[in-house]
C-alpha cells in the first residue's frame, strides 16, 4: 500500500472563533528549557520539515503538495506570523498565523512534535499562539480542527476560549511515504 495511492479519508471539520482575548494565559512551564522564536523569511525546507514532523500523524498534507512558488507566496507574506517552539534546544512544534483578512487572524496551523507532547507544554503553547494572534489587533481569531487531529485539540481550543461555530464534512487525500518524502526532501 505504501507505493500505491491511499484511500481518501472523510473527516468532520469544526470551525471555531474567539471574539475577545482570554482573561488569562496559561503560565510557562517551569524547569524546562523552552524558547518560542518568530521566524523571518523561514526557509521552505524548514517549513516543510515542521509541517511533516508535526502533522504526519494527522495527515497534514495540503502544504506539502504546494510548489516552491506557491508555498513561498503564502509563508513569506509580510503579515504572516510563524513561530517555532524549541524544547531543550531542538525544534518541538510551531504555529502559523494568517492575519490576512480584515479584522480576523486565523490560527492556520498549531501543533507539537511527538517528543514534546504529554509534558504539560501544550496549554501554554496554545496560549502563546492565542496571545500572538490577538497582538495583530483583530476583531476575532479563528481556528479549525478535524476528526483526524489529536483528540485533545478540540477540547483544548474550547478550554482556552474558542467556541465552535460550524462543522462540515471534507475529504483528506493522504500522501504515501514516497510522496511525502519527495515533498520534504526536494532539492
Amino acid at each position: 500500500m505504501e507505493n500505491g495511492a491511499l484511500e481518501d479519508i472523510e473527516v468532520t471539520v469544526t470551525f471555531l472563533e474567539m471574539h475577545a482575548p482570554p482573561a488569562y494565559s496559561p503560565p510557562l512551564p517551569y524547569n524546562r528549557q523552552i524558547a518560542l522564536l518568530k521566524t523571518k523569511d523561514i526557509p521552505l525546507h524548514f517549513y516543510r520539515y515542521l509541517m511533516d514532523r508535526v502533522g504526519r500523524k494527522w495527515h497534514w498534507v495540503n502544504v506539502l503538495r504546494l510548489s516552491d512558488d506557491e508555498l513561498s507566496a503564502g509563508i513569506h507574506r509580510e503579515d504572516r506570523d510563524i513561530r517555532v517552539l524549541y524544547l531543550d534546544g531542538s525544534p518541538a512544534g510551531f504555529f502559523d498565523l494568517k492575519p490576512h483578512l480584515p479584522g480576523e487572524v486565523e490560527l492556520a496551523y498549531f501543533g507539537m512534535m511527538e517528543h514534546a507532547t504529554g509534558q504539560g507544554i501544550g496549554r501554554w503553547f496554545l496560549g502563546a499562539a492565542i496571545d500572538a494572534a490577538w497582538s495583530h489587533g483583530p476583531r476575532r481569531v479563528t481556528v479549525q480542527t478535524c476528526t483526524l487531529d489529536h483528540p485533545a485539540a478540540l477540547p483544548l481550543y474550547q478550554k482556552l476560549g474558542f467556541e465552535p461555530v460550524a462543522q462540515k464534512k471534507e475529504m483528506v487525500h493522504p500522501m504515501t511515504f514516497a510522496e511525502r518524502a519527495a515533498s520534504v526532501m526536494r532539492p
